[in-house]
C-alpha cells in the first residue's frame, strides 16, 4: 500500500480537500430512451433496479430511472417532449454523462467554495424534501457541458433522491461484481487540458498525480496526452485527456467529432474477480476490445508472477500491468452508444495505484482497428 502521510495516501497528499468530497454519489446519463438504457445495464452487467422517476412521480417533462450495483448508482434520464435541455443535450451529443454527482457532507459549503475559487454556476444549494427528509443539492459546470452536483444527504432515509419512488419489477438478472467507480476519463480539445487540470487543482482542491505524454500513449498513427487528478481521499479520480500530433485521427479527436465536443469518454468501475464478471459481462451480450493474442506471449516477461491464470486472461482479453505498488487486471468494452464516444473500463486492483501504462500502446491498436473498421482513422 501506498504511505500514509496525515491520514493520507501519499499518491493523494498534495490534495487540498477542502470540500471534503466523499465519494461518487451518482452517475446522470442523458438518454434517448432511459427505460431502454436501464434494462441494458440491468441485464448485460448486472445493475439491479432501484428508482424511477416520471408522470407518476409528477414530472412532467422528463423521466428518469436510477439501477445500483453495490456503490454504484447511474441515473437514465429521457425528455418527454420535445424542446427539452435534456433533448437538445442528446440531439448535439448523442447518449452521455451529463452530472457526476459528488457526495459531500455540506453542499452549501462545496458551492461557495468553488464560486469563490472561479466555477461557474450551474445549481445554487436547493433543499429538496419528502417524507423520508431532505437532501441539499448544488452544482458547477466543469468541461464541455458536464457538471458536478454536490450532494449531502445525511438528512435523508428515502430511496434514492426526493422526487423518486422505488422502482418495482417481477424480473430479476444476477449482479455481475462491480463494486466502485474507480475512476473517471474525461475528453477535452487540443490545448485545453491544462486548463482544466488547473480547475480540479485550484477550484476543487485537487492533485495531480500521475501525467502521460505521446510517447507514453501513442502508436505509429495515433497520440494522445493526459494527465491523473484525484481529491485528498484517493477515491475521486479524473484522467483528462487531450489529442497529440499524429499520421492520423486519435480516438481522441474522433470522440471529439462525434460527441460534438468534450465530454466523459470512459467511465472504470472496479471488481474483486474481473474473471468472472468479465465472463458473465461477456456471455450476456457485453462486446470488450481485443488486443492480439501475441500480447500475451510476453506479458509475465513484462509484469512477472500474478495470482490468475493465463488462459482466461487470453481468453477473456483482459490486461496485465505492473507499477511499484502491485498490479491490476482492465479491460475496456467497445462503445455502448450508438456513436463512437462512451465505453466503459472494468479494473481489478491487486495493490496498483497506476492506470495500465504498459497497456497503452497495444490498447490504442486495438481502438485503431475499430476506428479503421468505422472509416474514422
Amino acid at each position: 500500500m501506498s504511505t500514509v502521510i496525515d491520514d493520507k495516501p501519499k499518491l493523494y497528499a498534495e490534495a487540498a480537500d477542502f470540500m471534503p468530497l466523499n465519494g461518487t454519489d451518482y452517475i446522470e446519463m442523458y438518454v434517448s430512451n432511459a427505460k431502454q438504457s436501464a434494462h441494458f445495464f440491468r441485464t448485460a452487467m448486472g445493475f439491479q433496479p432501484l428508482a424511477h422517476a416520471g408522470l407518476m412521480t409528477g414530472k412532467r417533462d422528463y423521466e428518469s430511472y436510477v439501477v445500483v450495483q453495490d456503490k454504484i448508482r447511474i441515473v437514465f434520464t429521457s425528455p418527454l417532449k420535445s424542446g427539452t435541455e435534456i433533448g437538445e443535450h442528446i440531439d448535439k451529443h448523442g447518449d452521455g454523462v451529463k452530472v457526476t454527482a459528488l457526495w459531500v457532507d455540506d453542499a452549501t459549503h462545496a458551492y461557495n467554495a468553488a464560486i469563490e475559487r472561479g466555477a461557474k454556476h450551474f445549481m445554487k444549494p436547493q433543499k429538496e424534501e419528502d417524507e423520508h427528509g431532505h437532501v441539499v443539492r448544488s452544482g458547477i459546470y466543469t468541461y464541455g457541458e458536464v457538471v458536478h452536483i454536490f450532494v449531502e444527504r445525511d438528512n435523508y432515509n428515502g430511496i434514492f433522491l426526493p422526487g423518486f419512488q422505488k422502482w418495482e419489477t417481477h424480473s430479476t438478472f444476477p449482479t455481475m461484481g462491480l463494486k466502485y467507480v474507480d475512476h473517471m476519463v474525461g475528453n477535452v480539445e487540443l490545448g485545453a487540458m491544462n486548463k482544466w487540470c488547473d480547475f480540479y487543482k485550484e477550484v476543487m482542491g485537487f492533485a495531480q498525480i500521475i501525467s502521460f505524454d505521446d510517447n507514453d500513449i501513442s502508436t505509429e498513427y495515433t497520440a494522445l496526452m493526459s494527465k491523473v487528478m484525484s481529491n485528498g481521499n484517493g477515491r475521486i479520480k479524473f484522467p483528462i485527456n487531450e489529442p497529440a500530433d499524429g499520421k492520423k485521427k486519435s480516438q481522441i479527436e474522433e470522440y471529439l467529432e462525434f460527441y460534438e465536443g468534450p465530454g466523459v469518454q470512459h467511465i472504470a468501475v472496479a471488481t474483486d474477480d474481473i474473471i468472472k464478471t468479465v465472463t458473465q459481462m461477456r456471455d450476456a451480450g457485453v462486446e470488450f476490445l481485443r488486443v492480439p493474442g501475441t500480447y500475451y506471449e510476453t506479458v509475465l516477461d513484462r509484469v512477472g508472477s500474478i495470482d490468475e491464470d493465463i488462459a482466461p486472461l487470453q481468453e477473456l482479453g483482459i490486461l496485465v500491468d505492473r507499477d511499484d505498488e502491485g498490479y491490476l487486471l482492465q479491460i475496456f468494452t467497445k462503445p455502448l452508444t450508438s456513436r463512437p464516444t462512451l465505453f466503459f473500463e472494468i479494473i481489478q486492483r491487486k495493490g496498483a495505484q497506476s492506470f495500465g501504462k504498459g497497456n497503452f500502446k497495444a490498447l490504442f491498436e486495438a481502438i485503431e482497428r475499430e476506428q479503421e473498421l468505422r472509416g474514422t482513422l
